[in-house]
């Protein structure tokens, strides 16, 4: 059989070794082709960075629509820090608890309140001539509950009153009516 002309043959059997069928000019279309896709893509980035700083300077001093507003930024209720932004608002004006112990809110809310439990707080008018009380020191809000009720109980029926205030039914009495006392 002879060869025809589109015939060819892969395998020489005269040779004694196989020959190498490598075809160098796919490889180096293929690297050629490579570099230009990286060329390319490198370029369209750079071009793109360009664009997006430009367009980050213009709207630089724009304010988002859908950024939110400080109210919009606290967590929800019940918030359990009182000192938002690190500080306590007091009758004095803020106290700054940034670089302080973390319990230090709690100390300085309780010294506010220890003033308030034994003065009392008070409301005075824009133009500083009228004064309300807010709240008052424990010893004045017992007096003047005393005086608004004249009925109040005194001698054998306080110490009665007392008593029954004291007793509850206890669970521990398996079904038998029977009362204990508080402390």
């Amino acid at each position: 059989m002879g060869k025809t002309k589109h015939e060819k043959t892969f395998v020489d059997f005269d040779k004694p070794y196989e020959q190498n069928l490598i075809g160098m000019r796919g490889i180096i279309y293929f690297a050629v082709g490579l570099f230009l896709l990286i060329v390319v893509t490198f370029g369209l980035m750079w071009a793109f960075q360009n664009v997006m700083e430009d367009n980050a300077a213009k709207t630089i001093d724009k304010k988002s629509p859908m950024a939110m507003n400080e109210q919009e930024k606290l967590p929800p209720e019940p918030r359990v820090q009182a000192a938002p932004g690190f500080g306590v608002d007091g009758p004095n004006g803020r106290v700054n608890l940034e670089l302080k112990d973390p319990r230090s809110e709690y100390w300085e809310l309780h010294k506010q309140w220890e003033k308030e439990w034994k003065e009392g707080r008070v409301a005075v008018s824009s133009d500083g001539k009228t004064k309300t009380a807010l709240s008052l020191p424990i010893d004045e809000a017992k007096k003047k509950l005393l005086e608004q009720n004249p009925k109040a109980r005194t001698g054998s029926e306080a110490q009665n009153a007392l008593d029954e205030s004291r007793s509850f039914v206890s669970y521990s009495s398996a079904g038998r009516t029977r009362t204990d006392k508080r402390r």
